[in-house]
């Protein structure tokens, strides 16, 4: 059994080395999918941590207990599964949730909030500051309703043409 604990305690090793060294070639090599929806708790870093964890507990009983075979694997599963459940609930789980970008689509300003940094006549183009992701985007703004919209008001985006946000002051 201690050479099956050492074996994994030794592809553990081995897989995290490869990962951060090729962590963007093997990126989508390992995603598991079920049919068409995806099981987040079955993603590499949880499994190889759970495995490698077995083989860590494993040849550290073996070694420095008197416990029979069984007990052994038993606790080193239990503590595998453990392992794999901290790592997932506080390392892959806030990850997924940090992501952030600052790409966006015109049409994903539409009801949007912003503040005009020029004046809008009623028949002409301003501009506006709007807030996007973490970052603030300065567009090209005409008035939706036709009326002037003075500098620092608030607006809303009502709509997006040929580069142009559409804004109605905010109420």
């Amino acid at each position: 059994m201690e050479t099956l604990y050492w074996g994994l305690l030794v592809f553990g090793v081995v897989y995290a080395l490869v990962t951060l060294l090729f962590s963007d070639l093997l990126e989508h090599a390992f995603h598991f999918v079920v049919g068409d929806a995806h099981v987040p708790f079955l993603q590499p870093t949880i499994l190889v941590s759970g495995l490698t964890t077995i083989g860590a507990i494993g040849i550290l009983l073996t070694r420095y207990s008197l416990l029979h075979t069984g007990i052994i694997l038993t606790i080193a599963v239990a503590g595998a599964i453990i392992l794999a459940v901290l790592v997932y609930f506080l390392y892959i789980k806030p990850m997924e949730n940090s992501e952030n970008s600052i790409g966006y689509s015109m049409q994903d300003l539409v009801g949007s909030i912003g503040d005009v940094s020029i004046t809008i006549p009623a028949q002409g183009y301003g501009e506006v500051i709007i807030k996007v992701g973490v970052s603030n985007t300065n567009q090209i703004a005409a008035s939706f309703d036709g009326v002037v919209i003075a500098q620092n008001s608030r607006v809303v985006v009502i709509e997006v043409k040929e580069h142009t946000v559409y804004v109605s002051l905010l109420e």
